[in-house]
């Protein structure tokens, strides 16, 4: 490895991401399937973003229609708890 070459683990954050997108679901009362109908992907797609033991990555484009159906700003799916991450 060089020098300047840096690992990154994200896979708490994502983690972190798919607990704040549940919640934020669950807020507006909203199913798996409602919410992955509404965003024109699969419910095992969804789930697997929410499920805590599966690390699923997430587009951009992704979080920002999930932010835009759920009816909150984008950044409130990014707000982590700081011991976790």
């Amino acid at each position: 490895m060089e020098k300047n070459e840096l690992l990154f683990d994200n896979s708490k954050k994502f983690i972190e991401l798919g607990y704040n997108i549940a919640y934020y679901r669950k807020h507006a009362k909203l199913t798996q399937e409602e919410l992955a109908e509404r965003l024109n992907i699969s419910r095992q797609h969804l789930g697997a973003i929410e499920a805590p033991n599966i690390v699923r990555a997430v587009s951009l484009d992704l979080l920002f229609n999930i932010a835009a159906v759920l009816n909150i700003d984008a950044y409130k799916l990014l707000q982590f708890n700081k011991e976790t991450v």
